[in-house]
């Protein structure tokens, strides 16, 4: 796996202060992204016990919420397998922090994957210029969805996500 940056004390990708690991690898390619320097799977720098190390430093500091994987996408064919298993080892070391996702990908097509069993909250669709919305709470246009992925999971129907309960449509 190959990433571009670790961001620390993120106020923007997900609920409280998080450290956000921003990952090489798209195949969306959404119009107007606002990281596309993230999309080659072969960009940015190879991702190594330092890094992991850096990232375990932020996750240790008690008022770091959790941690967000976004890019690229996580779920990039280049990322998945070593981002399920950083995330094995971030829930296990970090029970009470969360994990959430980026995904340009749609719930109904990533609900059965393993990978699910360690994220709380998914941020999914690719990013649509036409539906930009620069109000929304942590989502660029109005079709993403900000779901959470547990309640989702252990509900009747897997299939229809369950919006996280702070998935305010709009900030004021």
């Amino acid at each position: 796996m190959r990433y571009h940056n670790i961001t620390k004390d993120d106020m923007l990708n997900g609920d409280g202060l998080r450290v956000v690991l921003w990952v090489s690898g798209c195949s969306h390619c959404c119009k107007e992204c606002h990281n596309p320097i993230t999309w080659d799977p072969d960009g940015g720098i190879t991702f190594d016990e330092k890094a992991k190390k850096e990232l375990f430093e932020q996750l240790d500091k008690p008022y770091i919420s959790g941690i967000t994987f976004s890019g690229g996408d996580p779920l990039h064919a280049a990322n998945r397998m070593e981002v399920r298993s950083l995330m094995a080892e971030i829930k296990e070391k970090y029970p009470n922090k969360t994990i959430w996702l980026y995904t340009g990908d749609v719930w109904e097509n990533i609900f059965r994957s393993s990978i699910m069993q360690y994220i709380d909250v998914v941020v999914d669709g690719e990013f649509q210029a036409d539906l930009k919305d620069p109000k929304l709470l942590w989502k660029g246009s109005k079709n993403q969805r900000v779901i959470d992925v547990q309640r989702s999971l252990q509900s009747e129907n897997p299939g229809i996500p369950i919006l996280h309960c702070n998935d305010y449509s709009s900030i004021s």
